[in-house]
């Protein structure tokens, strides 16, 4: 009697790589990478980076030193034509992570603030074109998320998001809206009445809660309307708001890198990411800002199934999770969602 082939080994890391998924919670300015950073800096400083010293502002110890360093780098953003650079070159690594869709913040906040030689229609003409133009190349699609400075105040953030909802129907991509920055300095609360606003204008709301504040700030978040919510890491301390997250299926976007690096959480052995997937959360894995953090959406998904024992029929979920979680209308996502379930 013939003996029956063995089934090869899967290779893991080639499996994830290749399996759909969707990336919702990544910042374009938070994809420049210090070999991009030096080419920008080449491009606007009288005094180039070198290599070495573009690497070297990717080096901080806390959170806070992070948003230092987040700024240090979306400084060296000063034309459009900087920002159709960075988009392209997002896609392209977005696509060879065999990311199907990504949903992207660009701070606008950022961009009103500090760049007032940039309108906002000039930035995003290039960002869209540069959108378009990977998509055909690359098969990624994107939306935006227009991302407001929450502690610089309600009002700068008002003006985002009226801006975001004249603009709409312009750049059909811009899908949504969020809060990044400093919870500590911007508590969400405030913001409930414009994120309402927001709402009405048919744009889908989203909030940065829970990274380095506590359960709280994910209760504030939900109360004003966040339909998903970045990071969430607190909500473990917190069990009637984990009771609600997994009743009312609220998307998480969890970040686990992310969290380590900022010093959000001390160590990966006491990271919830798993212990809200068995909770019954609707748990999406993210990359954040990955070249800030070394780590890039495959790395994610490569760090999660290794260090959490998450098997490859889990991972699948969580890849569907992206995309179910997603902003997407209904054809693309069932596309999406029939290319996860069939793959092997």
């Amino acid at each position: 009697m013939a003996r029956g082939r063995l089934q090869p080994e899967i290779d893991i890391p080639d499996w994830l790589r290749r399996l759909p998924k969707a990336e919702l919670h990544l910042h374009l300015e938070g994809t420049i990478t210090p070999e991009t950073l030096v080419v920008l800096s080449k491009r606007h400083d009288a005094v180039p980076l070198t290599l070495e010293a573009a690497r070297k502002l990717y080096v901080y110890e806390n959170f806070r030193a992070f948003l230092m360093t987040f700024k240090a780098v979306s400084e060296r953003l000063q034309t459009p034509d900087d920002y159709a650079f960075i988009t392209h070159e997002m896609i392209r690594e977005l696509a060879a992570q065999g990311v199907v869709h990504a949903e992207v913040y660009i701070s606008w906040g950022i961009l009103m603030r500090f760049k007032p030689q940039l309108t906002i229609v000039a930035v995003m003409d290039a960002v869209e074109a540069a959108r378009k133009k990977a998509e055909k190349e690359f098969g990624t699609s994107v939306l935006w998320i227009i991302d407001a400075v929450r502690h610089f105040g309600l009002e700068e953030a008002a003006a985002v998001f009226q801006l975001a909802a004249q603009l709409k129907d312009q750049y059909p991509s811009i899908a949504g809206i969020g809060i990044g920055g400093d919870e500590a300095l911007g508590p969400a609360g405030p913001f409930r009445e414009i994120y309402a606003e927001a709402k009405a204008a048919g744009l889908r709301l989203t909030a940065h809660a829970g990274e380095s504040m506590g359960p709280e700030s994910i209760w504030s978040a939900l109360n004003i309307g966040a339909e998903r919510i970045g990071h969430a890491l607190s909500a473990q301390h917190d069990p009637e708001l984990m009771a609600i997250l997994a009743e009312r299926q609220i998307p998480l976007e969890l970040n686990v890198t992310s969290n380590i690096r900022t010093g959000c959480c001390s160590e990966y052995d006491i990271h919830p990411v798993k212990d809200y997937f068995e909770s019954g959360l609707m748990v999406t894995i993210n990359s954040d800002d990955p070249p800030m953090f070394g780590s890039h959406l495959l790395d994610e998904y490569i760090l999660v199934q290794e260090k959490f024992g998450f098997t490859l029929e889990q991972m699948r979920e969580l890849a569907a999770n992206s995309v179910e979680a997603s902003f997407l209308g209904p054809e693309r996502k069932l596309k999406l969602l029939g290319m996860v379930e069939q793959f092997s």
